[in-house]
């Protein structure tokens, strides 16, 4: 689908869609509880299907119940004997690296599939430790697949690779029979996540000693506990919409927790800063997804503030290279973005010429960056391919719309 924007300020409330990532993990504490779990405010996002399937695949069960979601867990059910399950991913990075140490603890191993960029985005952290652990690994025709046995242990990984690994451990290793701990090797970036990942065990009454983020005590033999519970609104997704702010649009965001454990929450302070007239520096390592909302804010500060969004060089392995795209597409709308290794620099502008066709690349987080640097600019601006907001944020198009956003959808010519 190709959207058409003439650009216009937008107006109104907005409450953002439920958040992915708490979503991701209150399901999987879900699935691995004793009981029946009831979850409110549950999104059905590609990513959130995509982990709903793997679960299934691995033994849990869904079903709604009016707008709740009704899961029950797999603890105290025997393990399936016969082949590996198949766990489709869809194109979910948190599903997979999530999910990898879950199945080998669960059903000694997996074999794990997915879309677009999906299956080419590192796993070595994983495969340092498999081969430490002895744990069989072979990546081959778009297939992953893992066996072996996960012992209690040691488990030593890089904190500065993505904060995905640890969670994905964090979950497996308390079904563990003996304790464990992991050990981070270099600092701890997007240290927000994880603290949404022990929210989310405490929650589910499993215990986790944590050491100055450095160490993780993980005691053996727990059981995670059903839960009746609400996912919170998405500060993630929020940010385009205080983007929209910052450019000129007049909004009210509702529903959202301030007190969230979220670590995207910093898009309130990163925003308010760049607000001012001076040039800017953000360090983005704690919050890497920001980065395609806060250089739309950027490319617009106004004419010659620069802004330089650092410690960025994990955006080159999401749904797309995101400093590449980021720089392509701000490029194009007329923006001075310049990209380099692991940062941006970013010269502003008072407005943009527009009058220009953008791709999406299939990645939510650019087609929405665009749809809001539309706003600021002077002429209409046409994106490629923007289904692909349907990945974090269905309803995305017409909440623009709702807020006054003119937008003329076409469905792209099939070849």
């Amino acid at each position: 689908m190709n959207i058409t924007i003439t650009p216009r300020l937008l107006k109104g409330s907005i409450t953002p869609p439920p958040s992915k990532s708490q979503s991701h993990r209150v399901l999987i504490a879900a699935a691995l509880a004793e009981g029946v779990s009831m979850l409110r405010n549950v999104a059905l996002s590609q990513d959130i299907e995509a982990t709903i399937r793997c679960l299934e695949a691995l033994g849990a069960s869904f079903r709604w119940e009016g707008e709740t979601l009704a899961v029950t867990g797999l603890a105290g059910q025997a393990a399936p004997q016969g082949e590996l399950p198949l766990l489709d991913c869809g194109e979910s990075g948190s599903t997979l690296r999530f999910l990898i140490p879950i199945a080998l603890a669960l059903r000694g191993g997996g074999r794990f599939t997915g879309r677009g960029r999906l299956m080419e985005r590192p796993q070595g952290p994983y495969f340092d430790l498999f081969r430490e652990k002895g744990i069989s690994f072979e990546q081959k025709d778009g297939v992953l697949t893992v066996s072996g046995r996960l012992e209690p242990g040691t488990f030593s990984l890089p904190g500065n690779v993505s904060s995905q690994f640890i969670t994905g451990l964090l979950y497996a290793l308390p079904l563990l029979s003996g304790e464990s701990e992991i050990l981070l090797t270099t600092p701890l970036e997007s240290r927000g996540y994880v603290d949404m990942t022990l929210d989310a065990l405490e929650r589910f009454g499993v215990r986790v000693e944590r050491e100055d983020c450095g160490r993780f005590s993980i005691p053996g033999g727990q059981t995670f506990q059903a839960r009746d519970l609400a996912v919170e609104a998405d500060w993630s997704n929020a940010a385009f919409w205080y983007v929209a702010i910052g450019l000129g649009s007049q909004l009210e965001l509702d529903g959202l927790n301030a007190f969230s454990s979220q670590g995207d929450m910093r898009i309130v302070p990163y925003y308010l800063k760049m607000r001012g007239k001076g040039p800017v520096e953000l360090d983005v390592s704690q919050c890497p997804d920001l980065v395609p909302a806060l250089a739309a804010q950027a490319a617009l500060r106004g004419e010659g503030l620069t802004t330089r969004l650092v410690n960025a060089a994990r955006l080159r392995m999401k749904e797309s290279d995101r400093l590449a795209t980021v720089t392509e597409v701000l490029n194009a709308l007329g923006a001075d973005v310049e990209e380099h290794d692991d940062h941006l620099v970013i010269r502003g502008k008072d407005a943009l010429p527009g009058s220009v066709t953008v791709s999406g690349h299939n990645d939510h987080r650019i087609a929405m960056m665009a749809a809001v640097a539309a706003t600021g600019c002077g002429a209409p601006v046409t994106i490629t391919g923007a289904e692909c907001v349907r990945k974090s944020y269905p309803n995305f198009w017409d909440d623009y719309e709702a807020l006054g956003g003119v937008i003329v959808r076409r469905e792209e010519a099939q070849p």
